[in-house]
C-alpha cells in the first residue's frame, strides 16, 4: 500500500512538473510581476536608501504574496480541462497525499525561483547582508504556506470563470499572519535584532497547513466535482 501510494505520488508530481513545463511562460508572468513592483516603487516613492532600506520587508513580501496569487489562476484548471482531474478523483489512492505531491512540483516551479530572485532585488532596496539572509528564510518558509492556503480557495472556486479575485478575496484574511511574520522578521533583522521568533511562527504555520490543508483541498474538489 505505501509503495503504490508513493508511485502515485511520484506519477502526479512528475506530471505536474510536465504541465508547468508546457505552460511556462504563465509561470513566469508572476516573477516579472514581481520584478516590476520592485524595481517601480523607488520611482513612485523616493530613491532614498534609508526610505527605502525601512520600507523594503513589506514591498518584499507584499510583492511576493501577490505573485503567488498570480501563480494559483492555472492551478486544477488544467487537470479539470483534460480529466487528469477526474482521475486523481477516481484513484484507490488517498487524494490527499496527492494534491500535496501537486502542490509540491507547483511550488518548486514558481516560488523557488521568486525566493532566488528575492536577494537581488533586495539589495535594489538597499538591505543589509543578515536581512537578505532572513529574507530568503522567512520566504522559504513562507510560500508554502501561501501555496497550500491558496490553493483552498481555489479548489472551492475552480468551477468558476474568473475566479481570481474570489480566491483572493477568500485566502487574503488568511494570509494576514504570514505576511505580519514575514516581514516582521525581514524589519528585525534589518535592524540587527534577533528574528527567531518570527521565522518559528512562520515554521508553525507551515507544519500546520501540510497536512491539514491538502485534506481541505481534497474535500473541496470532491464537492466540487460532484
Amino acid at each position: 500500500m505505501a509503495n503504490s501510494l508513493w508511485i502515485a505520488c511520484k506519477l502526479t508530481f512528475q506530471q505536474e512538473l510536465l504541465l508547468v513545463y508546457r505552460h511556462l511562460a504563465e509561470m513566469l508572468n508572476p516573477l516579472f510581476f514581481f520584478s516590476m513592483i520592485i524595481c517601480l516603487f523607488p520611482l513612485a516613492i523616493t530613491p532614498d536608501p534609508h526610505v527605502l532600506q525601512l520600507l523594503a520587508p513589506g514591498i518584499l513580501w507584499i510583492a511576493a504574496l501577490l505573485s503567488v496569487l498570480l501563480t494559483l489562476e492555472r492551478l486544477f484548471r488544467t487537470d479539470l480541462q483534460d480529466g487528469s482531474l477526474e482521475q486523481l478523483l477516481l484513484s484507490p489512492q488517498p487524494l490527499a497525499p496527492l494534491v500535496l505531491a501537486k502542490l509540491l512540483a507547483h511550488w518548486l516551479m514558481s516560488a523557488v525561483p521568486l525566493i532566488l530572485l528575492a536577494p537581488l532585488l533586495g539589495v535594489t532596496l538597499h538591505l543589509a547582508g543578515p536581512a537578505i539572509g532572513v529574507l530568503m528564510l522567512s520566504l522559504l518558509l513562507g510560500t508554502p504556506t501561501l501555496i497550500l492556503l491558496g490553493a483552498i480557495g481555489k479548489a472551492l472556486t475552480f468551477q468558476l470563470r474568473n475566479s481570481s479575485l474570489l480566491v483572493t478575496l477568500l485566502v487574503l484574511p488568511l494570509y494576514i499572519p504570514l505576511l505580519i511574520f514575514g516581514a516582521g522578521s525581514v524589519i528585525l533583522a534589518s535592524q540587527g535584532l534577533d528574528a527567531t521568533a518570527e521565522l518559528a511562527w512562520l515554521g508553525v504555520l507551515l507544519l500546520l497547513a501540510l497536512p491539514l490543508a491538502p485534506m481541505a483541498i481534497a474535500a473541496a474538489l470532491r464537492v466540487g466535482i460532484v
